[in-house]
């Protein structure tokens, strides 16, 4: 089963901001998509499970709604749209991680992405389940499971080759700054037989990135230069004015559409609006999908 969608990504807000804040979110999301055409084609919302990460963060992580709580609030407010999570592995036990799987499943979790430790600390290192584990333990609990997958990461082919053959039908890519995810994916088909479904993430980036540098921090990773090339990127969409902005997004998403629409992986598409969701990201986004859509319009 594939999901074959166009997956907008929220994020938790705050617990002090809780209730109205999860609320405005969702509201925002049915307004901007009525206004730029997309009603209808965005079918799932993929809420990420946060927890604390490097103190260099340069936006402060505060506390934040839990997955399921947030998921309650918005459901309501979103008809017809499905959810998507990650799920943080590394910190519960066998039977806790599968009675929070069961509860996600529960409510309506479509697709549940593994993720393991933060940066700051070393694979294994978790008291808990590895992600590469829980692929295989929870086969038979959570249908479409998810994997991380970042293209220009060193290893990340035997990586993700691993990932698959442990149970893993679908992978998330990091968000795709550069088209780097063209000769991975077609290096993978090559020399793999394993064509589980890609979700390619393509993110917005305001001016307020200039000065914030979140993104930045979030794709970094200390000299890689294919890393250094996409923050590089990033810090141009940044600067550009609107009109330009738009059409360097819409090109990306061209080159990396036509490079690997015929190798044979189904695709759909993650996106995310790092700032929070406003009118000038769905600008952008309706017409990166006029280009190529995965989901049929209702």
């Amino acid at each position: 089963m594939t999901l074959n969608t166009i997956a907008l990504e929220l994020v938790p807000p705050n617990c002090d901001d809780g209730r109205e804040r999860a609320l405005e979110d969702a509201r925002k999301v049915v307004q901007y998509s009525a206004e730029t055409g997309l009603d209808g084609a965005l079918r799932h919302v993929m809420i990420p499970g946060m927890i604390a990460e490097d103190d260099d963060r340069p936006v402060a992580m505060k506390p934040k709604l839990d997955v399921l709580d947030f998921w309650s609030i918005i459901k309501p407010e979103l008809p017809g749209i499905h959810g998507l999570c990650t799920q943080v592995t590394a910190f519960m036990d066998e039977d806790s991680l599968r009675q929070r799987l069961t509860a996600l499943r529960d409510a309506g979790m479509e697709g549940v992405v593994f993720v393991g430790v933060p940066r700051t600390m070393n694979d294994g290192e978790g008291s808990g389940v590895a992600p590469t584990d829980a692929l295989s333990l929870y086969r038979g609990l959570v249908p479409n499971r998810g994997a991380i997958l970042i293209p220009t990461r060193d290893g990340e082919q035997g990586r993700f080759n691993f990932k698959c053959g442990q149970g893993a039908n679908y992978g998330m890519t990091q968000l795709l700054y550069s088209d780097a995810i063209v000769g991975f994916l077609t290096e993978f088909a090559e020399n793999t037989d394993h064509r589980p479904e890609i979700l390619l993430s393509f993110g917005f980036v305001p001016k307020v990135e200039s000065r914030v540098g979140l993104i930045n921090w979030l794709i970094q990773d200390p000299g890689n230069a294919a890393v250094a090339a996409e923050q590089e990127f990033v810090k141009t969409l940044a600067a550009s004015e609107p009109p330009d902005k738009r059409r360097l997004m819409v090109d990306l998403y061209k080159r990396v559409i036509d490079g690997v629409a015929d190798l044979g992986f189904p695709l759909s598409i993650h996106l995310e609006a790092t700032y929070g969701v406003s009118a000038p990201a769905f600008q952008t986004f309706a017409e990166m999908l006029a280009y190529w859509s995965p989901a049929p319009r209702v």
